[in-house]
């Protein structure tokens, strides 16, 4: 089994045809057939099940692309750590961020990354964990830093407290109802979903339940942070989000916390990776820049 081969079989799984993958890795799809064919061969069972339009994968063929991708993985960590031990400044860092570190972490972190590696690939997702632990687990995705998941991480990911977290609600300047003062007054309300975890929706509801009230009147869903600013700047709708958007210079200008007397709890930011494997140097510095800016922010 030679790597070549394995990255043929991820080529042709994640474009779906021999051809789409003979493009991209710029070879003759007479090789990539006779690569694929020969591993086929020597595993003893078919990876992909040829049709008229492209190539699917077979249930043997997707467990064989997971374990190909972490290897593959592996291979450019194992590239990276080496250039970058050597004084090299190339490389990549694919991490996966909620909305909490991208408003409170990142702004101080990208400045001094980019000065120590500037010919990193430095590619950022936002999302929660729950869309991004499969990468965590295969390797495409060397960190993720947001709300702690409900359940621990498997056990091939580590996860590490980095501070708590709380909530408060906004709503834009000179919104209707910015003199409440408590949840009972913002039953009228309508309210966009915000993802400080993967079920805020629900989260919405016991809280307001808690507290005797009834759900309130969702108008808008969104897993996106430019969606919700634009949603809460041009309508009257209210959101429910973390304490870091008040502290965020962006989202200061436009709107405005309304200080409800109840506690509005919020998952802890965690920091989840992989155990017992080691980050590469840009993805240690990197985290490290992320925790100084949330050890800054959570303090002031």
């Amino acid at each position: 089994m030679k790597l070549n081969q394995l990255r043929d079989v991820v080529a042709i799984a994640e474009r779906g045809s021999l051809r789409a993958a003979a493009r991209h890795l710029s070879l003759a799809q007479p090789a990539l057939t006779r690569s694929v064919h020969e591993l086929e061969r020597e595993l003893g069972v078919p990876l992909f099940e040829r049709r008229a339009r492209g190539m699917t994968l077979t249930p043997m063929g997707e467990a064989f692309v997971r374990r190909a991708n972490a290897v593959l993985s592996e291979m450019r960590r194992a590239r990276d750590e080496v250039e970058q031990l050597h004084g090299g400044t190339r490389g990549s860092v694919v991490a996966g961020l909620s909305i909490v570190p991208h408003l409170a972490m990142l702004p101080q972190a990208l400045r001094p990354f980019r000065q120590r590696y500037p010919n990193v690939e430095l590619h950022l997702i936002e999302g929660l964990y729950p869309t991004l632990e499969a990468g965590l687990k295969d390797g495409s995705v060397d960190l993720y830093i947001g709300p702690q998941p409900e359940r621990p991480p498997p056990a091939e990911l580590t996860q590490e407290k980095l501070f708590d977290n709380t909530r408060v609600i906004l709503g834009r300047k000179g919104h209707p109802l910015q003199k409440a003062r408590s949840l009972r007054d913002l039953v009228d309300a309508e309210w966009v979903t915000t993802s400080i975890t993967h079920r805020a929706e629900e989260e919405m509801g016991e809280l307001f339940a808690r507290h005797g009230l009834p759900s309130p009147r969702l108008a808008l869903q969104t897993q996106s942070a430019l969606t919700l600013m634009v949603a809460l700047a041009y309508s009257d709708v209210l959101a429910m989000v973390p304490v870091q958007w008040t502290k965020f210079d962006l989202t200061a200008q436009a709107l405005l916390p309304i200080p409800v007397k109840e506690t509005l709890p919020a998952a802890p930011i965690v920091l989840v990776r992989r155990a017992g494997l080691p980050l590469t140097p840009a993805a240690e510095l990197f985290v490290d820049l992320m925790r100084r800016g949330g050890h800054r922010r959570t303090r002031g």
